[in-house]
C-alpha cells in the first residue's frame, strides 16, 4: 500500500507526463493534418471542380519527380536555336501536356494550381489582400527577406520609406558609380585583347557577375564601404549556393533546426553579413545625428527617409527597426546583383547570335552619344536597345515563376480556390504563349515592342519580368538604367559573337542563369 504522500508524488509525477502525452498526441495530430488530411482535402475539392494533376503522395507529393527531371534536364545543353522552356520547366510542361491548361501540382504537400489565363494573373498581381507571398522554403529567408516578403502593413511601410531611394533623380545621381564600374569591366577586356590581336574570348558571365557586383556595392553602400560590399557579394553567392542546394533536397518539417554542417555555414554566413550591414548602418546613423556630411547613396537614402518618418509621425513605429534596414539593404544588394547580371548576359548571348540587331543597336548608341560618355538624358532615347532589352526580358525571364498563396476562399475564374492551396504562375510559358504573343512567339523579334510594352501585349498582363500591380518589382527602373548604359558602352567598343566553345544551358539558380558561363568573341571597334 502507498502511503499518503507517496500517492501525492505519483500524482505529481503523473501531471507533466500526462502533458507530455497530451502534448505528443497534438503533435502527432497537426503533423499527420498537415502532410496528410489536409492535402487529400485541397485534392478532393479541386479535382471536384475539374482541375487534374498527380495523385498526392505522402509528403513528398511531386517532388522526386519534379527534381529528378530537373537533373535530367540540366544534364543536356541544348542549341540556341531550341525552345528553352522544355529544359527550365520541365516537370511543369509534362503536367500541361498531361492533364491541360486546368491542372495542378504538388509541391510537397501542397497543391499549386497552375495559371496561364492573363485576366486571372491580373487578379492575383493586383488582388494582394487574398493572394499572399509564398516562401519558396523555410531557409528562403537567408537570400530573400524584407520587401520581398514582407506583407499587409508591414510591405506598406517599408515601400513607402524605400521608395525614395528609386526617384529618378537618384537614379540619375547612380549612372557616374554605373559607368565607373563598366569602364573597370571593358579596361580588362581592353587589355586581354590587346594580348590576342585585335580579339579575344572571354567568359563574359564572369565579368558581368563582377560588374553588378561592384556598381551595388557603390550605389548601395557607396565608395567608402567599396570592400565591405565586396566581402558581402562572396558571402551571398556562397550562400545562395548552400540554399539553393538545400532547396533540391526534400525538406522534411523541422530539418531546419539540425546541426548539419550546411546549416551551421548557413547561419555563419548571415551572422557575417548582418555584422557588417549592421557595423556600416550604426556608423551612418551616428554620422546623421551629429550633423556630419553623408553620402548620397542607397544606404544614406533610405536611412534618411526612415528618420524623417519617425520624426514628422513622433513615434518608433512609423519607421523601419536597424534589423529591418539591414535586411532590406541585403535585399537591395542580393536582387540588383541577379537581375542586372542575368539581363545583361542573356542580351550579349543574343545580340551574338542576331548580328543585324547587334548592328542596329550599336547604330543608335553612336548616333545619339557618338564616343562620348552615355549619360542619364540620352539613355531614354536608346528606342532599339530598350526595345532588345525587353525582348530579352521576354525570353529570358529573370524569375521564371511566381508563386502566390490564397489567404481565404476565393473565386478566379471559374473555380472555388480553397484557402491554403498556391497558385503557381510560369512566367516563362506566358511569355512564350503563342497564343498570346503570335506564331514567332520563342523567336528572338524586338520589333513587336515597337509601340512599347501595353501594344505588344494588348493591354494583356503577360509581361512579368518584374512582376506586376502593386508589388512590382521597386528596382526595376534601376536595373534598366543600368542595363542600358552598360550595354551602350559596350556597343560603343566591341563587336562581340559566340564562341564555338559556347554552350547553350540556361537553368535557375533564383533567376535564370547560364549553367556554363558565356564564352565569347570579343573585338576591339576601330
Amino acid at each position: 500500500m502507498f502511503t499518503r504522500d507517496e500517492q501525492t508524488m505519483n500524482h505529481l509525477l503523473l501531471v507533466p507526463l500526462f502533458s507530455c502525452v497530451i502534448l505528443l498526441v497534438y503533435l502527432a495530430w497537426r503533423i499527420l493534418n498537415s502532410v496528410w488530411l489536409t492535402p487529400k482535402r485541397l485534392e478532393k475539392l479541386l479535382r471536384a471542380q475539374g482541375l487534374r494533376g498527380n495523385s498526392y503522395k505522402f509528403l513528398y507529393g511531386d517532388f522526386k519527380e519534379l527534381v529528378s527531371m530537373m537533373e535530367e534536364s540540366l544534364s543536356k545543353p541544348i542549341s540556341l536555336s531550341d525552345d528553352i522552356a522544355p529544359r527550365v520547366l520541365a516537370f511543369l510542361i509534362k503536367t500541361i501536356n498531361k492533364y491541360g491548361k486546368s491542372c495542378f501540382v504538388w509541391l510537397g504537400p501542397v497543391p499549386a494550381v497552375i495559371i496561364l489565363d492573363p485576366e486571372h494573373v491580373k487578379q492575383i498581381f493586383h488582388k494582394t489582400a487574398l493572394y499572399g507571398k509564398n516562401r519558396f522554403h523555410p531557409l528562403g529567408k537567408y537570400l530573400l527577406q524584407g520587401l520581398v516578403d514582407a506583407e499587409g502593413d508591414k510591405w506598406s511601410k517599408h515601400r513607402k520609406l524605400i521608395n525614395p531611394a528609386f526617384h529618378q533623380e537618384k537614379l540619375k545621381q547612380m549612372v557616374p558609380a554605373f559607368h565607373l564600374c563598366a569602364s573597370h569591366m571593358l579596361s580588362k577586356w581592353e587589355e586581354s585583347i590587346s594580348q590576342n590581336d585585335g580579339s579575344c574570348e572571354r567568359d563574359v558571365w564572369t565579368d558581368l557577375k563582377v560588374l553588378a557586383s561592384d556598381a551595388l556595392s557603390r550605389t548601395v553602400f557607396g565608395t567608402s564601404n567599396y570592400e565591405e560590399g565586396r566581402r558581402i557579394f562572396e558571402l551571398q553567392t556562397e550562400q545562395t549556393d548552400l540554399v539553393m542546394t538545400a532547396v533540391k533536397s526534400f525538406y522534411f518539417p523541422g530539418s531546419r533546426f539540425l546541426p548539419t554542417k550546411r546549416l551551421r555555414r548557413i547561419r555563419e554566413i548571415e551572422r557575417e553579413i548582418l555584422t557588417i550591414v549592421g557595423g556600416m548602418v550604426d556608423k551612418r546613423v551616428k554620422a546623421m545625428k551629429a550633423g556630419e556630411p553623408t553620402n548620397d547613396d542607397l544606404l544614406n537614402v533610405l536611412l534618411k527617409s526612415n528618420l524623417s518618418e519617425i520624426e514628422i509621425q513622433g513615434d518608433q513605429s512609423f519607421g523601419m527597426s536597424i534589423e529591418e534596414v539591414m535586411q532590406e539593404c541585403k535585399l537591395f544588394y542580393f536582387a540588383g546583383h541577379e537581375t542586372t547580371s542575368t539581363l545583361l548576359v542573356w542580351t550579349l548571348v543574343l545580340l551574338s547570335k542576331h548580328q543585324d540587331w547587334q548592328s542596329r543597336a550599336r547604330e543608335e548608341v553612336l548616333r545619339v552619344f557618338g564616343s562620348n560618355e552615355p549619360n542619364f538624358e540620352g539613355l531614354n532615347h536608346l528606342k532599339i536597345l530598350t526595345m532588345i532589352l525587353n525582348e530579352v526580358l521576354r525570353l529570358y525571364p529573370p524569375p521564371v515563376s511566381f508563386e502566390r498563396k490564397v489567404k481565404k476562399e476565393t473565386k478566379l475564374g471559374n473555380v472555388l480556390l480553397p484557402k491554403g492551396v498556391l497558385v503557381l504562375v510560369p512566367v516563362m510559358l506566358l511569355h512564350h504563349d503563342s497564343e498570346i504573343w503570335g506564331d514567332d512567339a520563342k523567336e528572338f523579334n524586338p520589333e513587336r515592342f515597337q509601340e512599347g510594352v501595353s501594344s505588344a501585349t494588348k493591354g494583356q498582363v503577360s509581361f512579368l519580368p518584374f512582376g506586376w500591380g502593386p508589388r512590382v518589382c521597386i528596382g526595376q527602373n534601376f536595373a534598366m538604367v543600368e542595363a542600358k548604359l552598360v550595354m551602350a558602352m559596350i556597343l560603343q567598343r566591341y563587336s562581340f559573337h559566340l564562341s564555338p566553345s559556347y554552350t547553350h544551358a540556361p537553368y535557375t539558380i533564383v533567376t535564370l542563369q547560364p549553367q556554363h558561363g558565356a564564352n565569347l568573341i570579343l573585338r576591339k571597334i576601330t
